[in-house]
């Protein structure tokens, strides 16, 4: 406010010694130039000088400005490309999410080197490559996306690594996820592709030794990972048997020491779980191990109840028949309505060639439900005992049963 008033002030100072001046006759000015001479008014000279002093000034800076051209030019042409540039890069990821695979490609790549963000137009170039087939081209554009911009690593392998699973090459992406390992040990999404590279590769072992890392880092909700180690120990339990089984076919004294070992390495809550005890019992069975086999369940048995568990203990053979009989009688006692130990009980009872009780047994186990396994046990056994048409009945009973059969008329015996 104040500059602006100093600026009136001296206008109006200014505008008063000039009327002043044109009052006073300060003469004239006269020019000769060769044949012509000009001739007019102090004051009209003065103005005229003036007009030529801003002509002046007026050339001189333009011909400076042209002096500096190039590089005003330059500037301006940098500008347009990178307005162009940004354009294309929108069309791209536009036609990206429109499914358009080569057109996107095409504007992404083009303008990449003119971008504000090259490592995302050869990031997006690349998938639309991938989505085209072209995995030559993909490697070219993450290569360029990796020399774009300084300290892209991780982003770029993360980026490599899922479109070399998206695209089966399973191996491929193994590589690349382990360098990334190296890089950043603890990454969650690197150890999270890695779990997944893993499983399809069925590599239980390397799992096994993943797992715990996973947790430590919750890569995956609780829940989830205990399935995931159920399966992966589920899987090497297996192939530890099948190993054994066919050493077991070369050299029958071939010890089972190898898959006692790995049951010793499983997590704790994996060995508390029924299911993995029962694949591990049912494995030492198939192996002929079952006196092992039934000690495992009976333990477990006592402080942990599993219908599952008792079905299998009733299939086993353990070193003396009659003390598991007898063992499997006691928690009768406490379960005296449980169908599955009934039917345990009938087949430890045929085990001790009890013949009378087991059929009791079996005949109890079925008026509390009426399962397949029991009617089959029952008509096998009224069939060795020469009872063929209770036999017969049974099995029709099960037929029936199984495939749902509905009530109709049937003729007379």
């Amino acid at each position: 406010m104040i500059r602006l008033l100093l600026i009136l002030l001296a206008a109006l100072l200014i505008g008063t010694a000039l009327s002043l001046g044109l009052t006073y006759d300060l003469g004239y000015i006269r020019i000769s130039l060769g044949h012509y001479l000009i001739e007019t008014n102090f004051w009209v000279g003065l103005g005229l000088f003036v007009v030529l002093v801003a002509l002046a000034v007026f050339f001189f800076n333009t011909l400076r400005r042209f002096r500096h051209g190039p590089g005003l030019v330059t500037g301006w042409v940098a500008r347009g490309n990178e307005r162009r540039a940004r354009r294309r890069t929108t069309q791209g990821l536009l036609a990206l999410a429109e499914g358009n695979w080569p057109r996107a490609r095409k504007l992404l790549a083009t303008s990449a080197d003119r971008a504000d963000t090259p490592l995302i137009n050869y990031l997006a170039a690349a998938q639309a490559a991938f989505e085209s087939g072209d995995h030559e081209a993909v490697d070219q554009l993450l290569r360029k996306a990796y020399e774009s911009t300084p300290g892209s690593s991780m982003a770029v392998g993360l980026t490599q690594a899922q479109l070399q699973l998206a695209g089966n090459r399973l191996e491929q992406a193994l590589a690349t996820l382990l360098r990334l390992r190296k890089e950043s040990p603890h990454h969650p999404f690197v150890l999270k592709l890695l779990k997944n590279t893993y499983l399809r590769l069925e590599d239980w072992r390397e799992l096994s030794r993943l797992t715990p890392e996973l947790r430590k880092r919750s890569v995956l909700p609780e829940k989830e990972l205990d399935e995931l180690e159920r399966q992966v120990w589920h899987n090497l339990l297996e192939r530890a048997a099948e190993d054994t089984e066919r050493q077991l076919k070369s050299d029958p004294k071939t010890s089972l020491e190898p898959l006692t070992r790995l049951w010793d390495e499983l997590p704790g809550f994996v060995r508390r779980d029924e299911y993995t005890i029962r694949d591990y019992a049912r494995l030492l069975a198939r192996l002929g191990d079952e006196a092992q086999a039934e000690t495992l369940l009976r333990k477990v048995l006592r402080n942990h109840w599993s219908d599952e568990l008792i079905n299998l203990y009733g299939r086993i053979k353990g070193h003396q028949p009659e003390e598991q009989l007898l063992m499997a009688e006691q928690w009768l006692k406490d379960r005296p309505n449980n169908a599955e130990l009934l039917l345990a009980l009938g087949r430890l009872s045929l085990r001790n060639e009890l013949w009378g009780k087991a059929r009791e047994y079996f005949e109890t186990s079925l008026r509390l439900r009426r399962s397949r396994e029991a009617l089959a046990e029952l008509s096998r056994l009224n069939a060795h005992m020469g009872e063929e048409q209770a036999s017969i009945k049974l099995l029709m009973q099960s037929l029936e049963s199984e495939n749902g059969l509905p009530e109709l008329p049937m003729p007379r015996a």
